[in-house]
């Protein structure tokens, strides 16, 4: 009973502090092409900057804010990314690409320092103590794998007037293997961990078996000109592209199986359909879902710490046609969108009492717009042998009308050196008559062996409907017998290149930051055989062994002549040797007489 009266207390007191408080959360899923739904997860939370300083955390997870503060950090950006966005079928990517990292784990951040040694001293401090709370090997982003972008990045907050200088400073990940370890200290850092709201739709099993995923934590900081303090806001993004008939699939048959004959959806216009013989039909209906066949447990109400009246206080969206059948419960209720907006409907919830909604098939006549990239990269790498190769990026603009300016961010490890006189940008395909300046500007910082690794940033341009080669060639360093990892055949990893779509002068091109993130690649290195080491210590065993038994035989050994040795110790044993003899023949003779 005081436990239950205790629980309720405190739920009153953060339902309270919630309405003067700044604390959002909300689910927005988008159905796309081929039956796949994209789940974005968006967690934001603001603290005052007396109550940052002071420790007097709230909403900030005290164990982040603690590690940013010994670490003078004033702006983080961390990425967690596994698998690749197919912009072909699924169209733009969520939130224009500022949320999502290059493969594996990404980190950049704005570190306050009187210079640059200090300033890579605080970053160590800052990596290790990540790695640790998040589970992570982000202790080995040491300096071969840090950078310092001088184009690529740029503060998404607004300081005071009083902040010293900043060093920005970016590492990088691209082997980084990301699991279940690294979900369970980000649900730890919310305010309702994993207990109620949208947080308690996030499930490992589901939240890792997806096509495409990506984990961000932003923290920066907020100072309007205004008379309102400043303020420290970290933002928590989960995005996933789920397959909705696998995560439909339930946990005791992971495994998946043919379909019985009788379900089998066959396109019977064929002329060839018979009994014997089915071809697929193209699903061209909307699939049927609900959050708790796709989640695998329905949402456990709303979290006490959000507000519950305003624009913010609805926890779910959809964006899907007005026309599309939607079930709800009784627990929320429906907003569409105004008219000669983006078709979508949010739901807000009751507290205490369990969500879900369930989308039955339907077959709808248009198809959602889904938006579309303003450039396409390809990024791989050519040539053969073990002593040289090359890169080659290739730049596509869809527009027929519009340019497309960018600025193009390499990190190469210091064993990949570029020959920066290859370097060459030409327009493949083209439609544009006039002539193109391609390359703009650039910033090279070359690589020192085991020390640092080379950064290459171009500002470049692609004419309107046009397709634009970058190609350079590079050679491949020998690394020391001990700097070989133990799968050294299958290849070194490259982290991706980062492009970063820029504005036009003229305004005419996009307003918000938009970042698109290339593959990352294998670089094969000169591999020695491993098995050498071993023939040689077999061998000089060997040779150890006969010389070291050859010469403690000479030292050890005593020869003496046969004249030395005494004649009536030779008479006893030449007797004895008799002895015997005679009595083998006495033996064989005796058993022939019996035979006899």
């Amino acid at each position: 009973m005081f436990r239950s009266v205790f629980f309720l207390v405190v739920v009153a007191f953060f339902a309270l502090s919630a309405a003067a408080s700044d604390y959002f959360e909300r689910l927005t899923l988008t159905p796309l092409p081929l039956g796949s739904l994209l789940a974005s997860f968006d967690f934001r939370a603001n603290e005052t900057i007396t109550d940052y300083e002071s420790q007097n955390y709230r909403f900030f997870p005290r164990s982040l804010g603690q590690a940013l503060r010994h670490a003078d950090t004033k702006e983080l950006h961390l990425r967690f990314t596994t698998g690749r966005w197919d912009p072909e079928t699924w169209g733009a990517r969520p939130w224009n690409g500022t949320k999502e990292g290059g493969t594996g784990v990404e980190l950049w951040a704005w570190i306050e320092a009187t210079s640059e040694e200090e300033a890579f001293e605080k970053w160590s401090t800052l990596t290790q103590s990540l790695s640790g709370l998040f589970c992570a090997s982000l202790n080995f982003i040491d300096s071969t794998r840090t950078t310092k972008p001088a184009l690529s990045f740029q503060p998404l907050g607004r300081y005071g007037d009083g902040d010293q200088t900043l060093h920005l400073l970016h590492g990088v990940l691209p082997g980084e293997v990301v699991c279940t370890e690294n979900l369970t200290p980000f649900i730890k850092l919310l305010p309702c961990k994993g207990k109620a709201g949208i947080s308690s739709l996030l499930d490992g099993h589901k939240v890792f078996d997806a096509s495409w995923q990506s984990m961000a934590i932003d923290v920066r900081p907020k100072c309007s000109s205004g008379t309102e303090p400043c303020q420290m806001e970290i933002s928590q993004t989960i995005d996933m592209v789920l397959d909705i008939e696998r995560s439909k699939r339930s946990r005791d048959n992971p495994i998946p199986r043919p379909v019985p004959v009788e379900q089998l959806v066959c396109d019977e216009t064929k002329p060839y359909h018979s009994q014997e013989a089915c071809y697929p039909r193209d699903m061209v209906d909307e699939m049927p879902w609900s959050l708790k066949e796709v989640f695998g447990r329905s949402m456990a109400g709303v979290c006490p710490l959000v507000e519950s009246e305003g624009p913010e206080a609805k926890s779910v969206c959809l964006n899907v046609p007005h026309e599309r059948m939607v079930l709800i419960g009784v627990s929320g209720f429906e907003v569409k969108s105004d008219p000669g907006l983006p078709d979508s409907r949010c739901y807000q919830l009751m507290p205490l009492e369990e969500f879900d909604l369930e989308l039955p098939q339907q077959t709808l006549g248009g198809k959602t717009d889904l938006g579309h990239e303003l450039l396409r990269a390809e990024r791989t790498i050519t040539g053969h042998g073990a002593a040289r190769g090359g890169m080659r990026t290739v730049f596509t603009n869809p527009s027929p009308t519009e340019p497309v300016k960018f600025v193009y961010f390499e990190s190469l490890p210091w064993f990949m050196r570029p020959f920066m006189h290859t370097l060459k940008a030409q327009i493949t395909q083209t439609e544009f008559p006039f002539e193109w300046q391609t390359i703009t500007d650039m910033y090279y910082r070359p690589a020192v062996d085991r020390k640092r690794s080379t950064q290459l940033e171009l500002v470049m341009s692609v004419p309107p409907a046009s397709t634009v080669m970058l190609t350079y060639d590079f050679e491949k360093a020998i690394l020391r017998y001990t700097e070989y990892p133990p799968d050294a055949n299958r290849g070194f990893n490259v982290a991706p290149a980062v492009i970063r779509i820029l504005n036009d002068t003229d305004g005419n091109g996009p307003s918000d930051n938009i970042y698109i993130r290339t593959t990352s690649l294998l670089l094969p290195l000169p591999t020695p055989d491993f098995s050498m080491p071993y023939n040689v210590i077999i061998l000089t065993s060997t040779v150890m062994a006969l010389a070291f038994g050859s010469i403690y035989n000479l030292l050890v050994r005593r020869f003496v002549g046969a004249d030395e040795v005494g004649d009536g110790k030779i008479r006893g044993l030449v007797k004895r040797v008799r002895g015997v003899i005679v009595a083998l023949k006495d033996k064989v003779a005796g058993k022939r007489q019996k035979v006899e």
